[in-house]
């Protein structure tokens, strides 16, 4: 056997030798860790609903909104806090884009309730606040500021333990200067809104 042909066998059976098996598995891929949940027990059962009353003690809530004023659409943000389990306090800021004015109306008010087991949690509501309308572009006009009280109620429907369907009715009085004179004018307005509520706890 030549040189060449016993160089050329020993080359054959370097790479048989250094060549993988066909029947070798090749080595697993790494694992990768599965998403965890924050809440683990929310992310098994996202609709369930602790049993008992509902808790609202020290807990904070905060509610997009959509409705109307008067005959006007109406867009609300309301944050509200619960010192006990029966009592809120709510600030709310509002806007209702009319025609040819605008208002803003932002209030503090108070939030009664009696919590009630299941997911249907009715409350009424009643607060002071400010009304701005801006005259839009009407000339020579200055925005004007007037004193509002607001009272109603709504209900919640609640999805899941820390979030809830949201209706809210109220009447709005809001007190004006009468035209031409001295007196006092109460116009008053209804006030509808949904939305939803985002709770959470806060521990002091």
């Amino acid at each position: 056997m030549t040189a060449r042909a016993r160089s050329l066998l020993l080359a054959l059976a370097t790479l048989a030798i250094l060549a993988p098996r066909a029947d070798a598995q090749a080595p697993p891929a790494p694992a990768h860790a599965a998403l965890e949940s924050l809440n683990p027990d929310l992310a098994s059962h996202p609709y369930r609903l602790d049993p008992g009353l509902r808790p609202y003690r020290d807990r904070l809530s905060v509610s997009p909104a959509y409705g109307w004023l008067g005959a006007d659409a109406f867009y609300a943000l309301r944050v509200t806090y619960n010192p006990q389990s029966w009592l809120g306090y709510e600030a709310s800021i509002a806007h209702s884009p009319g025609q040819s004015v605008h208002a803003v109306l932002h209030t503090l008010s108070a939030i009664v309730r009696r919590p009630l087991p299941g997911r249907f949690q009715p409350y009424l509501a009643g607060g002071y606040g400010m009304m701005v309308v801006f005259p839009g572009q009407a000339v020579n006009a200055a925005p004007v500021t007037r004193n509002a009280l607001v009272g109603g109620g709504g209900l919640e429907i609640y999805v899941r333990n820390d979030l809830a369907l949201r209706g809210d009715l109220r009447g709005a009085t809001v007190f004006g200067g009468q035209r031409g004179g001295d007196g006092l004018v109460a116009y008053q307005y209804s006030q509808g809104t949904i939305g939803l509520s985002f709770y959470r706890s806060i521990r002091p």
